[in-house]
């Protein structure tokens, strides 16, 4: 994950980056240079040479990447293929918050082969609940007509999705059928990111209660029980998967390894910026692709510490019924201020409930097909 530009052009009042307890973004420059660029590109190609991968994803992330603006992207883009020049596949995804997604960007985008996610909490009054620009202004106008673009025949071939954070207060219906009405591909569902030390909103941690679960049953009864779907939603589809033996597709849940880094604005090499939300530096491991290489990177323990596995399972979770689905859940989610990271995600309860529920729909599906002859 690529920090190509360090600000945002919205003021979302849940943003992990801004938000939250780390607040390194102030002393990093707004936007990664064209030198930082050719040393990213430069330790990209060595690291794939040297453990001969056949395929690699860059994702173009911020603040907001389109503030790097047309030439910044292609730079960048152009800089990473011209240095793995052919040893490996490069698929590059951006995810924007859609304002400047017009269509100059995407012409750009279609030319470069980047798939293009937007970030979008569901229906006009959902969306601009929290999504807006910092002088108060409704961001959704916008976000609806890039996408309007996005999913239209010239541009639909590099679709990549829509990010939704949940909202308690929202009607999990109401928000389904407007992120719908963009007909994305896939749709990813997160509750909001937080942890014991900060809970998410509506989330006690210890209490029993399960008010995600619920929220995110009510669109996966819907979703399930379609005749016909040509959306995929990535949490459903991971649980699913995982229930038939598959890999996970997020890192919220499962024992799949993570393999990937995030490199901020100044080149240095990061653990998942989510754990902005447990410290002051928490995803910080010291490194920078001026002076180390991606092995190094991986000796980190910072990054170690969150590549899933059985072994990676926090100590509470061992022996639950759903551990090998749910694998504990998001690194940064279970963060404690005295337990460090050997906690249940802050959402266990709400994991655990709809785990369930999926396993039991899907069972009962199972169990209704004719026997095998």
């Amino acid at each position: 994950m690529v920090k190509i530009h360090g600000r945002c052009d919205l003021a979302c009042d849940y943003c992990y980056m801004y938000e939250h307890a780390d607040q390194s973004w102030k002393r990093r420059p707004p936007a990664m240079t064209a030198d930082v660029g050719r040393r990213l590109s430069d330790r990209i190609a060595e690291h794939v040479r040297h453990h001969r991968l056949t395929e690699i994803r860059v994702i173009l992330h911020g603040g907001e990447p389109l503030l790097a603006g047309v030439d910044g992207i292609t730079r960048l883009v152009d800089g990473i293929r011209a240095a793995v020049n052919g040893a490996a596949a490069v698929r590059f995804a951006i995810q924007t918050n859609g304002v400047r997604l017009d269509r100059a960007f995407l012409e750009c985008l279609r030319a470069l082969g980047v798939s293009v996610g937007v970030s979008l909490d569901g229906g006009v009054a959902e969306h601009n609940g929290h999504r807006r620009f910092a002088h108060g202004g409704a961001s959704f106008p916008r976000v609806a007509a890039a996408l309007e673009l996005l999913r239209s025949p010239p541009y639909r071939e590099i679709y990549g999705g829509i990010l939704c954070t949940v909202d308690l207060r929202n009607d999990p219906l109401e928000v389904y059928h407007g992120l719908l009405a963009f007909d994305p591909p896939l749709i990813d569902l997160r509750p909001p990111h937080g942890n014991w030390a900060f809970p998410p909103p509506g989330r006690v941690p210890g209490d029993p209660a399960t008010p995600y679960a619920d929220w995110l049953m009510a669109v996966f009864e819907e979703w399930y029980g379609a005749p016909t779907r040509s959306t995929g939603i990535r949490l459903f589809d991971s649980i699913i998967q995982m229930l038939l033996g598959g890999p996970s597709d997020t890192e919220d849940i499962g024992l799949t390894r993570t393999g990937a880094v995030v490199i901020d604005t100044d080149g240095s090499i990061q653990a998942s910026d989510v754990l902005k939300t447990t410290r002051p530096g928490g995803p910080e491991t010291g490194l920078s692709v001026l002076t180390h290489t991606f092995d190094d990177a991986l000796a980190a323990p910072a990054i170690r510490a969150e590549q899933r596995s059985p072994a990676t399972v926090p100590g509470p979770c061992r022996g639950c019924e759903v551990v090998a689905v749910c694998g504990g859940g998001l690194h940064a989610h279970r963060f404690h201020p005295t337990a460090g990271f050997d906690r249940p995600s802050v959402y266990c309860p709400d994991l655990l409930r709809l785990i369930s529920h999926v396993r039991d729909r899907v069972r009962a599906d199972l169990a209704r097909l004719p026997a095998a002859t």
